[in-house]
């Protein structure tokens, strides 16, 4: 085992910087379900003001921000539009199904984006028998298509058919910022085409918790009525939301790093025997790899014994996510070491 493990599991992984731990433990504090934590509240003001909402409201995790938009737009019995390999339908425990009663209809897409076309064939038909299609979800990035990027025209072409078919529009932006960074496209710009957006703290910006969900007033003052229905009350919540102000101030433009760190250890997989990577899937901070010929946990277990930590994409592919707590000599290491295990 090396000294020191190198973690491409996830974004999720990193830990506060001595600076951001700092800031935390300054925070001013007060009693935000009743809306009296003044970080808290700055927290929102800003995440508002990035993404041109109204308003908007700390929650703890993207499942959540996400789960409580599906709420507040749907009815019991109604029904969901979301790409086969999102977030939404694989990783968040059915919780449109628990927590709604709404069901989801996964739709196959192309390196995890949807056209308008198969959107359009998904939408039920206004028969008394079939669920009403209430909402259109989009994941951008997209987590399991590599952080792969929705293209700003492409989600205009959503936002107008979605308008056409009386449907609401939800962007689970968990990491929006890095399909910002790598377009030049301002959050503010893809969040207008949409009625409400998640976006996360933990990942790529490097806050120790939390998302942030953003829409018109009306919209988060339901959202907040749902958030304490969920559990997701939290008091002295400044301490957390102090995380976040540190993160989106500091920490925006370093993701670039990260996304030339993918595309290099995407080059160094790629020289592997049986590794196959779509170098056009490779956009911004995530690696997909698939595997010929070895089982992917069998891979991940002896890269872990040479101290390079990767996560499962699927049966046959391995994933490798950059974040702020890897550098790019990290990266290098970590190729040249699968290389020389696989090569």
């Amino acid at each position: 085992m090396a000294d020191r493990s190198i973690d491409l599991r996830s974004d999720t992984v990193t830990r506060p910087s001595q600076p951001m731990r700092e800031v935390m433990a300054a925070a001013e504090v007060g009693d935000d379900v009743f809306g009296e934590d003044p970080t808290v509240n700055l927290l929102q003001e800003a995440v508002a003001r990035l993404l041109g909402k109204e308003a908007a409201l700390f929650v703890p995790s993207g499942t959540m921000g996400n789960q409580i938009c599906i709420k507040v737009h749907t009815q019991p019995g109604d029904e969901l539009i979301a790409e086969r390999d999102s977030h939404i339908f694989n990783y968040e425990t059915a919780g449109a199904a628990f927590l709604s009663s709404v069901q989801v209809h996964p739709v196959e897409g192309d390196r995890g984006m949807l056209s308008t076309e198969t959107i359009e064939r998904a939408v039920r038909p206004r028969l008394y028998y079939m669920p009403r299609t209430r909402l259109l979800c989009i994941e951008n990035t997209h987590n399991r298509a590599g952080g792969t990027i929705t293209p700003i025209g492409l989600i205009k072409e959503f936002h107008d058919f979605a308008r056409r078919a009386d449907l609401k529009l939800h962007l689970d932006g968990a990491r929006l910022w890095n399909a910002s960074r790598a377009t030049g496209v301002s959050p503010q710009e893809y969040a207008s085409y949409f009625d409400s957006v998640s976006v996360c703290l933990s990942k790529g910006l490097g806050a120790p918790v939390g998302s942030v969900i953003a829409g018109t007033a009306e919209f988060i003052e339901e959202a907040r009525h749902y958030r304490k229905i969920f559990g997701g009350g939290m008091r002295q919540a400044g301490i957390l939301a102090a995380a976040g102000l540190y993160a989106l101030e500091h920490n925006l433009d370093r993701l670039s790093q990260d996304h030339e760190n993918a595309h290099l250890l995407a080059e160094m997989l790629l020289s592997i025997p049986g590794f196959g990577i779509d170098p056009k899937s490779v956009q911004t901070n995530i690696v997909i790899a698939s595997i010929s010929g070895k089982p992917a946990d069998s891979v991940i277990a002896r890269a872990r014994e040479r101290g390079v930590l990767l996560s499962m994409g699927s049966h046959d592919r391995i994933r490798a996510v950059t974040h702020m707590d890897v550098t790019m000599e990290d990266v290098r290491k970590a190729g040249t070491t699968m290389q020389e295990l696989f090569g």
